[in-house]
């Protein structure tokens, strides 16, 4: 498995919804099961099923969660700074074709949400600003074809 980046933020976030998922829903769907096989035939019962394939799924989820959070190194926030784009940076880009002006912080893929604007590091975008300064202009390879952007502010995400 991989190591994945996080932020102490989202460390926690993970580890909540792993005691969410073991602490409510385990016991929801161990009920579930309890209550289809009280019903009877169990060759015959569709309840049964879908509450053994949820368990299932669940089981696969916390075990994912678990990994995940096994193989977490925890950015220190400290050690952040502006000199060039890193992970956890806020960065203004201006695209130099059509001066449009966009914002994302670059986060660990784990905690991506295009949403809040926060773009996973492995994405093509971030690869290409990371390690860049203030001014740069950077071309980056995207599904439309090469654009070139520059680097019109960075701060810390």
């Amino acid at each position: 498995m991989a190591i994945t980046y996080m932020t102490r933020e989202g460390y926690k976030k993970k580890m909540e919804e792993i005691a969410y998922l073991e602490s409510v829903k385990r016991p929801e769907i161990s009920r579930a099961i309890a209550e289809a096989r009280d019903k009877g035939d169990l060759s015959e019962n569709a309840e049964y099923d879908a509450a053994k394939e949820a368990q299932g799924m669940l089981e696969m989820k916390i075990s994912q969660l678990k990994d995940l959070v096994a193989n977490a190194r925890i950015i220190d926030d400290s050690k952040l700074n502006t000199d060039e784009v890193q992970i956890l940076n806020k960065v203004k880009i201006k695209n130099v074709k059509n001066g449009m002006v966009i914002e994302y912080t670059i986060v660990a893929d784990s905690e991506a949400n295009l949403k809040e604007k926060k773009i996973a590091s492995s994405t093509p975008i971030a690869q290409g600003l990371l390690g860049h300064k203030l001014g740069d202009v950077v071309e980056i390879k995207v599904p439309a074809g090469l654009m070139q952007f520059e680097i019109v502010e960075i701060s810390i995400g």
